[in-house]
């Protein structure tokens, strides 16, 4: 009997570690396929609140403003949105990691309100590399994202002991919503190669992608390991990607690790198309998850259609002119627009009383979402 019993108990080990081992696994290509036939042409913008600076303004429990959340959402639904993409940070975890999951709870069922299935953003390495918790600085006149932190910040990011904090914090969320159908996909690492050439530059780590390198494999495998029902992905943004053999060290680990594939482009039509191209080849859903810069070429009218035609999804920066100020192009951090605005602006859908910055626009998405009047 004792030998029945510990045969028994073998095989129920060899059973849980072959069932981690297989669940643990990047998606198979049919699987992945599966997955995004069951979804509708997906359309929406990277988010943030008008009343938020950035992702650590968004959701501490001083400054998260769901009824600001609920009035703009309001807005992505009249153009037929169906995501958005938004930005967490693994300090707001550290901090509060009960409230931090209440308020995402809060803000998914929002979302849910408005029929929009978010993609969530666990790291992020644009902007400032010296995140902290508290009251954010006010926005710098006239400046793109004057107030956007990177997470982990350039302390955490230098330090391995820190690795276990942050695993913590990455395997608690993806723990607490891998199986929450309100989300639709998990982006583990926002520009993972980013060094920042405006405005943080000279303060960033020298070695900044080397541990970038040695981290990020270890974040997939970290979101792996809550065995999530959601694909996790990490967008390619600069390179050629046309063989895998050109990708940088880097961009091979989002390549290879990303369930679906996803994407940045802000150029021009022609560029962007070659760029969907380039990633059907690897017979994996497409997943824009940044686009739409007008003075740098990259618009709704000449995009969208693209995007439509490919059934590549298409998440636009940003949503709606705020703290933020995206609406100021990229050079303002040279030159910052405190005498004048510029010609045109270069992100954003909406001022912040909600009407569109050009009605034209917003009805060239409606018509590609199919909502045919403002609702």
């Amino acid at each position: 009997m004792t030998q029945v019993i510990s045969i028994l108990i073998l095989f129920l080990l060899c059973s849980i570690q072959l069932h981690a081992q297989t669940a643990s696994a990047r998606w198979s290509e049919a699987k992945a396929s599966a997955w995004y036939e069951h979804q509708p042409w997906l359309v929406g913008s990277n988010y943030l609140p008008a009343t938020a600076i950035n992702q650590l303004e968004m959701w501490q429990a001083d400054s998260f403003d769901p009824a600001q959340i609920d009035k703009e959402f309001g807005w992505a639904e009249s153009l037929g949105m169906n995501t958005m993409r938004v930005f967490l940070h693994d300090l707001l975890w550290q901090q509060d990691s009960v409230g931090f999951k209440k308020r995402i709870d809060q803000f998914l069922a929002i979302a849910s309100r408005h029929h929009i299935r978010p993609i969530l953003v666990l790291f992020d390495s644009c902007w400032d590399p010296y995140p902290k918790l508290g009251p954010q600085h006010p926005p710098i006149p006239g400046v793109h994202n004057s107030g956007w932190v990177q997470s982990p910040g350039a302390l955490a990011l230098k330090d391995p002991a820190q690795e276990a904090r942050l695993r913590v914090y990455v395997e608690g969320i993806v723990g607490a919503f891998g199986n929450d159908p309100r989300i639709l996909a998990w982006d583990v690492w926002n520009e993972p190669s980013n060094t920042n050439s405006r405005g943080y530059h000279n303060v960033e780590l020298p070695n900044k992608k080397q541990r970038v390198l040695e981290l990020l494999p270890k974040v997939f495998e970290w979101a792996r390991s809550m065995h999530p029902s959601q694909p996790l992905t990490s967008g390619l943004w600069e390179g050629d990607w046309s063989v895998p053999e050109k990708l940088d060290p880097i961009a091979r680990v989002q390549f290879e690790q990303s369930d679906v594939l996803s994407f940045h482009n802000y150029n021009w039509p022609e560029d962007f198309e070659q760029h969907v191209r380039w990633l059907e080849q690897y017979h994996r859903p497409i997943i824009c998850t940044e686009y739409m810069a007008r003075s740098a070429g990259s618009t709704f009218d000449t995009i969208l259609p693209i995007a439509k035609q490919h059934r590549v999804a298409a998440i636009n920066w940003g949503f709606v002119a705020g703290k933020s100020q995206t609406y100021f192009p990229w050079d303002s951090w040279e030159k910052p627009y405190v005498l004048q605005p510029p010609a045109v602006w270069f992100h954003d859908i909406f001022h912040p009383d909600g009407h569109p910055y050009r009605e034209h626009e917003a009805q060239i998405i409606r018509e590609a979402t199919g909502v045919s009047e403002v609702q």
